[in-house]
């Protein structure tokens, strides 16, 4: 009796006794031999149905009574979640398809040491030049998105030791590019400031409508983002796919800290500079008008 008769192979929970049981269902060819064979043996103490997967042996269950419906259910001695395992196992060995090899590879210690500390090279690299970027074209508010973004990788690696997450070549891939949204998010908010001023605003309007008009954008482009993300890491779970896995949960992480640092971060600091602008533009006029 050949898998190719096996219909299917699932667990469930009996009716009656609440035990895990494994599920068979044969076609008609698998009915009729397997209802031979359990009348055969049927109430033997020495004989046993013996299930084999690739030459190993699955499981071998004494036969009570004849089962000639073509519906079995195997009952005793494992749990719920080795009833799953086999109907699992079952259900794969069913299938005629060979087991072919398409790819093999191997990654010494050496080489992965090299491509990680590469790898963090080129963040530390990056994380340089962003900042460079930002405090010359922006002057003060840059100097603030850079500190946003320090306070961020804190944030972030906190979190990856938390939980823990294994950085792999494609997380340290995702962190960057979280980064890189992260630094978006500020573009977006110090332009929107700067518009405002040159509207005449106040440095306090500029900073607050320049943060809630900036939102909508960057909430929307992250909220996408976070959907491919899930989509990703759904469909790589499905097929096994580890390293798009890792991508997609690191960048999920990266980007929702990403958020909090643009919004909260980078505002409180503007608004506490400006508040000691404010204290020492008034220290100058009082002392002004003293002279």
């Amino acid at each position: 009796l050949g898998g190719d008769n096996l219909s299917r192979a699932y667990a469930s929970l009996h009716a009656q006794s609440d035990q895990p049981i494994i599920n068979l269902e044969f076609d008609s060819l698998g009915t009729r031999l397997f209802g031979e064979k359990t009348t055969e043996i049927a109430g033997s103490l020495t004989d046993s149905i013996a299930i084999f997967l690739d030459d190993q042996e699955l499981i071998a269950p004494v036969v009570r009574t004849p089962i000639t419906t073509g519906t079995a259910i195997i009952e005793g001695g494992f749990t719920l979640e080795r009833a799953q395992d086999i109907s699992l196992l079952l259900e794969g060995g069913r299938l005629p398809f060979p087991i072919t090899l398409i790819q093999e590879r191997s990654v010494d210690a050496i080489l992965g040491s090299d491509s990680l500390a590469k790898s963090v090279l080129a963040g530390i690299v990056g994380f340089a030049l962003v900042f460079l970027f930002m405090t010359l074209y922006y002057r003060v508010p840059g100097l603030v998105a850079s500190i946003a973004l320090l306070i961020y990788t804190a944030f972030v690696l906190a979190i990856f030791k938390l939980l823990p997450v294994t950085l792999t070549l494609s997380g340290v891939a995702a962190t960057i590019l979280s980064v890189g949204m992260a630094v978006d998010a500020n573009v977006l908010i110090f332009e929107r400031m700067k518009d405002e001023l040159r509207n005449g605003r106040t440095l306090i309007g500029a900073i607050n409508i320049g943060f809630n008009r900036a939102w909508p954008a960057i909430r929307d482009s992250n909220v996408s983002t976070l959907i491919t993300c899930a989509i990703l890491y759904y469909f790589s779970n499905q097929l096994g796919t580890t390293i798009v896995q890792g991508f997609a949960a690191t960048l999920a992480i990266g980007v929702m800290i990403s958020m909090f640092s643009a919004i909260m971060v980078s505002r409180t600091i503007l608004r506490v500079n400006r508040f000691d602008w404010a204290r020492k533009t008034a220290g100058r006029v009082c002392a002004d008008r003293s002279i």
